[in-house]
């Protein structure tokens, strides 16, 4: 039987878990957190902070990867630890909504950057399904070929990021004095942007069956991809304190852009456009690389479609799975929903990364006090783990009272897959009955 290729290193799987953090957030977002807390000190806190939890769960995720290496990571956690219908449901509301959503936001935000650098006569749409149809091949070509690219691409990110930092420090002390912007919410408002621009590292443990040795690369790859990822959104966030002020960073949009214009003009305000662009179809390249061995893994637990669980017997690619999440995240981008898609799932999402959390507390009980000898054991459990999942449980609880309407429908998008779940368990459950009980005896002459 054909079985998935291990063939990436602690390098690709750090590079795997930095490209799933850092997108175009980090170019563009800043200024929601400045909306909330309006001082440097309380700026950079907030991305502290938000470090913090992050390396929590970081340290959470590194001990599920050597306890369960599996392809889907997440799902198998989920499945182990609970129920078969709990990591179905990750797995659902990450194909239909979460993953494709995403991908399919980001494509276009990449269509947009290209066409204003380029002038090409193309729309933002069309060049956003362009570079979804690209990397959907690439990676059929075999998970090696996808980090390639992954990685490269990772690279970039940071050289774009580290020349936003270095040059940005020339317009330190340029800014105009801005007018004050009308703060709610504070300190605990200003965590949930930042959590979110940290998540994404749980992608990694997707290519768990993939790595050479993923008991020892993983965790590794966890820990030194966070806190990669925490030095740069520090030092970015404080150039955009430094040269814009608080009250700037909070009345504009697009901070990095303004940051390279007031350091070189506008050339710089291109350079970061091209890096945000190349920033974008990073992040789409590790989404498209991780996201379908989930469904590859359902496929071959009998709760998917069997076509989505097969691999190329040259690639060993689930090209089936690829091909879905690729087209999906086409359709879409084609529809235009993608935004209230996002809003939609923000709940759910920071739900399942609590489960997460606890699925940990759950396997710990279970085995005895001593763990295997050499295996990675998460700092201050249960307390960090408690923090880990408390946080992304607060956040859940904040973004259904904020938005009742949209968690509301990201709850029914959950619900709705609770039917289909029974529906193909028990279609498995007659297909293991049929292949048991043989083939029909012949009669006797």
């Amino acid at each position: 039987m054909t079985e998935l290729a291990r063939r990436l290193g602690v390098f690709d799987a750090t590079m795997i878990v930095m490209g799933g953090i850092i997108g175009a957030g980090i170019f563009i977002s800043p200024y929601v957190v400045a909306r909330h807390v309006n001082t440097a000190p309380l700026i950079l806190g907030a991305w502290a902070a938000g470090g913090a939890i992050a390396l929590a769960g970081a340290f959470v995720y590194a001990e599920l990867a050597a306890l369960r290496p599996e392809a889907g990571g997440v799902y198998a956690y989920l499945r182990d630890a609970f129920h078969p219908i709990v990591a179905f449901l990750f797995g659902w509301t990450l194909l239909l909504v979460v993953q494709a959503g995403g991908m399919a936001a980001v494509a276009v935000t990449f269509g947009l950057y290209v066409r204003d650098l380029t002038g090409i006569a193309l729309s933002p749409t069309a060049l956003a399904v362009g570079a979804l149809a690209a990397l959907t091949i690439i990676n059929c070509f075999g998970v090696r070929t996808g980090a390639n690219v992954q990685n490269t691409f990772m690279v970039l990110k940071i050289v774009a990021i580290g020349a936003l930092v270095t040059i940005g420090w020339l317009a330190v002390g340029t800014a105009p004095v801005a007018a004050p912007v009308e703060r709610a919410g504070g300190f605990g408002a200003a965590m949930v942007p930042v959590l979110f621009a940290y998540g994404g590292w749980q992608t990694a443990s997707f290519v768990s069956e993939e790595m050479r040795d993923t008991r020892r690369d993983l965790p590794r790859a966890m820990l030194w991809g966070i806190i990669g990822v925490v030095i740069l959104y520090l030092a970015t966030n404080l150039v955009y304190a430094l040269v814009l002020t608080p009250a700037g960073l909070a009345s504009t949009t697009t901070p990095a852009s303004e940051v390279m214009r007031r350091a070189v003009g506008e050339r710089g305000a291109r350079f970061i456009a091209l890096g945000i662009a190349i920033s974008t179809v990073g992040y789409l390249s590790q989404g498209m690389l991780t996201a379908p061995r989930v469904y590859f893994a359902m496929a071959r637990d009998g709760v998917f479609f069997s076509k989505v669980g097969w691999l190329h017997p040259r690639t060993r690619a689930p090209v089936y799975a690829i091909a879905l999440q690729g087209v999906w995240a086409v359709a879409i981008a084609l529809s235009g929903r993608y935004e209230q898609i996002l809003n939609y799932v923000v709940a759910i999402d920071a739900i399942f990364f609590g489960l997460t959390g606890v699925a940990l507390i759950v396997f710990r009980r279970r085995e005895a006090r001593d763990a295997p000898p050499g295996r990675f054991r998460t700092p201050g459990h249960p307390w960090t783990t408690i923090l880990f999942v408390a946080a992304f449980w607060v956040v859940a609880f904040n973004t259904v009272l904020q938005f009742p309407t949209s968690a509301g429908i990201g709850v029914l998008v959950l619900v709705a897959g609770v039917p289909v779940y029974l529906w193909w368990s028990r279609r498995r459950v007659r297909l293991e009955a049929r292949s048991s009980a043989g083939p029909p005896s012949s009669p006797s002459a």
